[in-house]
């Protein structure tokens, strides 16, 4: 059995979301947008697939570094794989991103799976059937009854609380463009507003902004300890390690990180060495796939670290219901306006279904996990 093809198809779709100046996401009327779907294809006839960004699977980027690396190749050979593709970065020109491995690492995983007739998530370990996830919010806006202010903040942690069962949330602050921000003290006051409304039992976390300084940092997190939260992350630009390392032995608070520097597990194991750190942060997407991930977890548990995965979707479920050294599945982002247990048109149903109890479950289906509705994608084909 060997790989056969390797296919990209854009498809159009429906969305609620639109995005700022600087690339956050907020809920907005609906529009048409597309995605893509890599297919990965064996001479027998199994497929595993992944739906990414279009320019994430750009023909020119599978016919010069994937196809040449992957076709004719044993499948089941994932970790040699992305080690053919991966090497390719260093003379690719920056057109190899770490989004781009990522897309050809989950889809093969995929194909492992259903080769193999397991779901990923055993086959990379099997730690636990279920996880906790917490809600993550997506970041503030100005919109009325949306995530305006810190009274919004609070309202919305209470029903997902209290109403749809999250047993944990995370915030993420206002960021620029929007009026006055960036501002820890807002930040503060949206969590200290949440706290209250949840009461002093629900672990919280914040995702504030990226860009903070030094003095802006340890005020907002000394203040956040006072509050009992859990943990903040990438507070500052993340190529400077000597300012994590300076973070993390100035506050009580853990520091969750890197979240999105470059590096895969190679990076992380710095951040560990140096002590820059307090949590390990992985997402399939953000280190090259889930081959590297499961690295940088297995790295930090040997330091008696958790990793905490970034993001949400079927690759960062399957390595955190895979290893015991994490604490929640980040689910999301939500909103107010967007229901996000509805699935998407090319769905059958969302890859992170939540039971009442705050619980995401591992499917027993082979592969990733997803439920594709491939009639929709073949049938909303782009340039078909």
């Amino acid at each position: 059995m060997n790989i056969e093809t390797i296919t990209a198809r854009t498809f159009r779709h429906k969305t609620s979301m639109v995005r700022d100046s600087d690339g956050h996401g907020h809920p907005g009327p609906e529009s048409d947008t597309t995605s893509g779907l890599l297919t990965i294809t064996t001479d027998d006839g199994h497929q595993g697939h992944v739906v990414t960004r279009p320019q994430d699977m750009a023909e020119p980027l599978l016919d010069r570094f994937v196809r040449p690396n992957l076709i004719g190749q044993d499948p089941l050979c994932t970790e040699q794989l992305w080690y053919k593709v991966y090497k390719w970065q260093r003379l690719g020109g920056g057109l190899l991103t770490d989004r781009v491995l990522a897309a050809v690492d989950l889809a093969l995983w995929d194909l492992k799976g259903k080769v193999s007739g397991q779901p990923v998530w055993k086959l990379l370990g099997g730690a636990r059937p279920r996880i906790l996830a917490y809600g993550s919010t997506m970041c503030g806006d100005d919109l009325e009854n949306g995530l305006a202010t810190p009274e919004d903040y609070a309202r919305f942690a209470d029903w997902m609380v209290n109403t749809r069962g999250y047993k944990a949330v995370k915030l993420h602050g206002w960021m620029p463009p929007m009026p006055g921000a960036p501002d820890p003290k807002k930040d503060y006051q949206a969590c200290a507003a949440v706290r209250e409304a949840v009461g002093p039992d629900v672990p919280l976390m914040l995702d504030p902004h990226h860009f903070y300084s030094r003095t802006e940092v340890l005020w907002l997190a000394n203040k956040l300890a006072e509050l009992d939260f859990r943990w903040m992350e990438e507070p500052m630009e993340e190529a400077s390690m000597s300012s994590y390392k300076w973070l993390t032995q100035n506050t009580p608070l853990n520091i969750l990180g890197p979240e999105t520097m470059t590096g895969k597990h190679w990076t992380r194991a710095e951040w560990v060495k140096h002590d820059a750190c307090d949590i390990v942060r992985a997402g399939v997407w953000d280190v090259g796939g889930i081959s590297p991930a499961m690295k940088i977890a297995n790295m930090a548990e040997c330091f008696h670290m958790s990793t905490e995965m970034h993001g949400t979707g079927a690759g960062n479920l399957s390595v955190a219901l895979a290893i015991h050294n994490t604490s929640f599945y980040e689910r999301g982002l939500l909103h107010p306006f967007i229901d996000y247990d509805a699935p998407k048109e090319y769905q059958n149903r969302i890859d992170d279904e939540m039971d009442a109890e705050g619980y995401v479950h591992g499917r027993e289906d082979p592969g990733l996990g997803q439920d594709l509705n491939m009639d929709y994608i073949e049938g909303n084909l782009v340039n078909a």
